[in-house]
């Protein structure tokens, strides 16, 4: 299996998404520099978060616009699995293979903690080793991780099983007093309607490891290669 993580000036989080895949997958996944133009043939396609661009006009808005994301986009429209973490999530919604936006955080400040997520549903290949209900704790570090968009969307994310996870409370519960950013609906993560795309602000790939304080990260990059073995 060969998996790319795309690398934008200001990605900081592309080492840490690295050690994550090559953990799972034995081999280290290929690192490509935003300014190519050309995809390499792989099985997983990786936009890790960070500050693209140093987060100037709109985040992720000139990361989009990167010769590499042309290819990128038309390999997640053909069905390659694709996956967005936090500037990665922005990066997508800002090239259209994602719905909605992300604005700045409703208390109008960076958070960085740890989060309780509700695992919506387990019939994808990013969240099979999850239970559908289950809580975990990841980590969040962002300024725009605000999910918006407009009704019709939220009732197609809802009605079609597209909302992945949700932030919650300790005990699962979903209100006011578990959203960290003042997220839509609690919405931490989202897919395409094919499935294919998941786009999402906590970061999985900081919690792979015993030593790095929790393994609740994990189950994602293994459950990945297992449905891409």
């Amino acid at each position: 299996m060969k998996a790319a993580v795309i690398v934008f000036p200001g990605s900081n989080c592309d080492r840490d998404m690295k050690v994550a895949l090559t953990q799972s997958m034995g081999v280290a996944p290929l690192m490509v520099w935003h300014k190519e133009t050309a995809m390499p043939d792989v099985d997983l396609i990786v936009v890790p978060g960070g500050f693209s661009f140093g987060d100037y006009l709109r985040c992720g808005a000139m990361a989009a616009k990167s010769p590499i994301m042309q290819s990128v986009v038309k390999q997640a429209n053909a069905g390659v699995p694709t996956l967005g973490i936090c500037n990665g999530f922005q990066v997508l919604t800002e090239t259209g293979l994602l719905p909605g936006v992300l604005m700045q955080n409703a208390g109008l400040k960076f958070i960085c903690k740890d989060v309780s997520l509700r695992v919506e549903t387990s019939k994808t290949m990013f969240t099979r080793q999850y239970r559908e209900g289950q809580v975990i704790r990841i980590p969040i570090a962002h300024n725009e991780g605000n999910y918006f968009t407009d009704p019709d969307t939220l009732k197609k994310l809802k009605d079609q099983g597209r909302i992945a996870f949700r932030y919650c409370d300790d005990s699962g519960k979903t209100d006011a007093s578990a959203n960290p950013n003042g997220s839509i609906d609690n919405i931490a993560g989202i897919l395409n309607e094919r499935g294919n795309v998941l786009g999402m602000m906590p970061h999985p790939e900081r919690l792979i490891d015993a030593m790095l304080g929790g393994l609740d990260g994990k189950p994602m990059f293994d459950g990945l290669i297992e449905a891409l073995a």
